[in-house]
C-alpha cells in the first residue's frame, strides 16, 4: 500500500516494524522537497471577528436553527474511541448518559466507555501514524489546522455553538467567544507559534562551521486531558503538540464529549490523518492508568483540577523512578484559581462593579479565571454594593437558548450540590452578610443565582475555598490598610495564582499592587476583569497551585512538545591533533 509522504511516495505500511520505518525514512528525507522548493512562511494569524447575535440579526437566526436541529437529534451518540467514522459497535446496555445541564431530565449525549484494550489500541494507532505525520513538511501539517480554523469559523460555527450551549450550558455570547472564535484562534495562532519555533536557528558560526537546530517532536506520544468548560481548550491541547509532529491520545471531560467529537470530526475533514489524534472516552482512572503504564508516554497536556494534576504528577514521578518510561515525560498543566479583584479608593466604582459582574458571574463562575474574591475599601463599599445591585437587577438566569439569560446552569449535579451546600452554610454564617443572591433552583436545571457575601474579617474560609460557581466573597478593608491588604491578597486564594486585577486611578497604587502582587497571579490586569484573555494578545497561565505556567497561546507552551537536536557541520579540514599551546 502506498502513502504520500511529503513530496514523495513511500511504500511503508503501518504494519512494518518501527525500526524498519525509521531506516526507510532516511531515504525519504533525501527526496523530500523535489517537487517544490523554497522556505515557506505560514499566513499571519489573526483573531476571528465576533458576531453579536442581536435580535433580528442573521447570525442569531442561524444559531436558533442550529439549536432546533440539534435538539431534534438528541441524544447524540459518541463512540468510545476513534472519533467520527469509527466502525466500532455501540453496546446500548453500556452507554453512559450525560444530561443537559439546563434541563437535566433530557439526555444530551451518550457514549460507551472505552475498554483497556481500546485504550491500548488507540495508543498503538497513534504511534503507527507517527512517522508519516512527523515527516510531513510543516507547511502541510499547518495547512490541516488552517483549513480546520476556517471550518470552525464557517461551516461548523453554529453547530459547534449549539453543542456547547446545550452540552456545557453556555449562552450565545459565551459559546461564540469559545467554540467559534477562540478555537479558530488557537488553530491559527498555534500555526504561527510553530513557525516561530522552526525559524529559531543559530545565527553565529565560526568560519567554516555551520550550526542548525532540528526541532524534533517528542519521541513518544502526548496524553491530552481537557476540561468541560471550554470547547476551545481541547482544541489547543491537541493542536499545539500535533502541529509540531507529535501524535496525541485525547481524553475529554465526559461533560464535553460531543463538542470534542465535533472538533475531532472537523480536523479529520480538514485532512488530519486518522491516526494522529486518537479521541478516547472512558473511565478516567482506567484510561490514565493504561496511558501512564506505556513506555512511550512522553508528555501530559492537562487542564483540570489541581488535585487531579497533583495526583497525575505523582504517578508519573513514580514511573520515572521505576524507569518505566524511555523519556522524562513533560508535565504541562493548568488547573484553576481563586482569583481576585482589588479595589483601591481611587477606583471608578461603577466600572469596577460592571467588570466584577462579568468576571464573577458570566458562565456562572465556571471559568478558571473567574473572580471569586474581592477587596473593597470601606469608603467605597456602600457605593460598590449599590452599583452591583443595580447592575444585577437586569441580569437573568435560565436556559442558555433563551438569549436574554446572562447566567446559565452549573455543569452537573455534583457541582450544584457542592456550591449550594456552601451557600446554605454561608446563609447561616454570622460572620457573613449576604449582599446579593444566596438562592438557587435545581428543579429543572442546575441554576444558581449570582451571590455575593461580605465580611469585615479577612480570614474567612471562603477566601480559600474553591467553588467554581457564581459565588463571590468580599472583604471590606479600612482605606488606610491598603498595604496590609496587599499581603492578604497574596496570602489567600487557596494556594492558587492564576488571575488577579487592580482597579485604581492612582498610578502609585497601581504600581505598588503590580509589584507587591507579582507572584499572586500569572495574568494580572489593571482596570480590567480577570477573565477574557485573547489568543495572540494575552498569553494565559498561572503558577503556584494553578499549574506549570507554560502560557497557553504562546511559543513557550509549544516548546514543551519539542525535543531539539543540535547539528553541527564543519567544511574545513583538521590538519593537526596538537593545539598551539601543546607545541614547544
Amino acid at each position: 500500500m502506498k502513502h504520500l509522504t511529503g513530496n514523495c511516495v513511500s511504500t511503508l505500511t503501518r504494519t512494518q516494524p518501527r525500526s524498519t520505518a525509521r531506516i526507510a525514512r532516511t531515504f525519504e528525507g533525501v527526496r523530500r522537497g523535489v517537487a517544490t522548493g523554497g522556505h515557506y512562511s505560514v499566513p499571519k494569524p489573526f483573531n476571528e471577528p465576533n458576531f453579536h447575535y442581536a435580535t433580528g440579526s442573521p447570525e442569531r437566526q442561524k444559531l436558533v436553527t442550529a439549536l432546533k436541529d440539534l435538539r431534534s437529534t438528541l441524544p447524540v451518540q459518541v463512540p468510545a474511541w476513534g472519533g467520527h467514522g469509527s466502525s466500532q459497535s455501540q453496546d446500548k446496555s453500556q452507554r453512559v448518559s450525560m444530561p443537559m445541564p439546563s434541563e437535566h431530565g433530557t439526555v444530551f449525549a451518550q457514549y460507551t466507555n472505552a475498554s483497556e484494550v481500546d485504550v491500548a489500541a488507540a495508543i498503538e494507532t497513534a504511534l503507527n501514524a507517527q512517522s508519516e505525520w512527523q515527516n510531513l513538511p510543516f507547511t502541510d501539517r499547518a495547512a490541516v489546522f488552517l483549513r480546520a480554523a476556517d471550518l470552525v469559523s464557517g461551516k461548523y460555527r453554529y453547530e459547534l455553538m449549539a453543542a456547547t450551549m446545550f452540552g456545557q450550558g453556555k449562552n450565545a455570547w459565551q459559546a461564540e467567544i469559545d467554540a467559534a472564535a477562540e478555537l479558530a484562534d488557537f488553530f491559527r495562532y498555534n500555526v504561527g507559534f510553530a513557525q516561530e519555533i522552526y525559524d529559531k536557528q543559530p545565527t553565529v558560526n565560526s568560519p567554516g562551521h555551520h550550526g542548525r537546530t532540528d526541532w524534533r517532536p517528542l519521541e513518544g506520544f502526548v496524553y491530552a486531558v481537557s476540561p468541560f468548560n471550554f470547547t476551545a481548550i481541547g482544541g489547543n491541547l491537541i493542536s499545539a503538540p500535533a502541529l509540531l509532529g507529535n501524535v496525541v491520545v485525547w481524553k475529554p471531560s465526559p461533560m464535553s464529549v460531543y463538542p470534542s467529537y465535533l472538533v475531532h470530526k472537523i480536523l479529520l475533514e480538514a485532512g488530519l490523518p486518522p491516526g494522529v489524534i486518537q479521541l478516547v472516552n472512558g473511565e478516567p482512572e482506567m484510561v490514565t492508568k493504561t496511558v501512564l503504564n506505556h513506555r512511550e508516554f512522553s508528555a501530559l497536556s492537562f487542564i483540570g483540577s489541581s488535585d487531579v494534576f497533583r495526583s497525575l504528577y505523582g504517578k508519573v514521578a513514580e514511573g520515572v523512578v521505576a524507569k518505566k518510561y524511555r523519556d522524562f515525560p513533560r508535565m504541562v498543566g493548568e488547573t484553576s484559581g481563586k482569583n481576585f479583584h482589588l479595589i483601591h479608593p481611587s477606583a471608578d466604582i461603577g466600572n469596577a462593579a460592571r467588570h466584577t459582574i462579568r468576571a464573577s458571574f458570566e458562565y456562572s463562575g465556571q471559568k478558571c479565571s473567574a473572580c471569586a474574591r474581592i477587596y473593597i475599601p470601606q469608603s467605597q463599599a456602600a457605593a460598590f454594593f449599590d452599583s452591583m445591585k443595580q447592575e444585577l437587577s437586569a441580569v437573568k438566569t435560565g436556559p442558555p437558548e433563551e438569549f436574554e439569560n446572562f447566567l446559565g446552569p452549573v455543569i452537573n449535579q455534583a457541582a450544584f450540590t457542592k456550591i449550594t451546600k456552601a451557600i446554605d452554610s454561608a446563609n447561616n454564617d454570622s460572620q457573613l452578610e449576604r449582599v446579593i443572591g444566596g438562592t438557587y433552583d435545581g428543579s429543572r436545571g442546575y441554576f444558581i443565582e449570582p451571590t455575593l457575601y461580605a465580611t469585615r474579617t479577612p480570614d474567612h474560609p471562603l477566601f480559600d475555598q474553591e467553588l467554581f460557581g457564581p459565588v463571590l466573597i468580599a472583604y471590606v478593608y479600612p482605606d488606610a490598610e491598603f498595604d496590609q491588604v496587599l499581603d492578604e491578597v497574596d496570602r489567600q486564594g487557596g494556594g492558587f495564582a492564576l488571575t488577579g486585577a487592580i482597579f485604581a486611578s492612582d498610578q502609585a497604587a497601581i504600581r505598588k499592587a503590580e509589584d507587591r502582587l507579582r507572584w499572586a497571579a500569572g495574568n494580572f490586569y489593571v482596570n480590567c476583569k480577570t477573565t477574557g484573555a485573547v489568543i495572540g494578545q494575552q498569553t494565559f497561565g498561572g503558577s503556584r497551585a494553578s499549574g506549570t505556567n507554560d502560557k497557553a497561546g504562546s511559543v513557550g507552551l509549544m516548546l514543551r512538545f519539542t525535543a531539539p537536536r543540535t547539528l553541527k557541520e564543519e567544511y574545513n579540514k583538521l590538519d593537526n591533533v596538537m593545539y598551539p599551546s601543546n607545541l614547544r
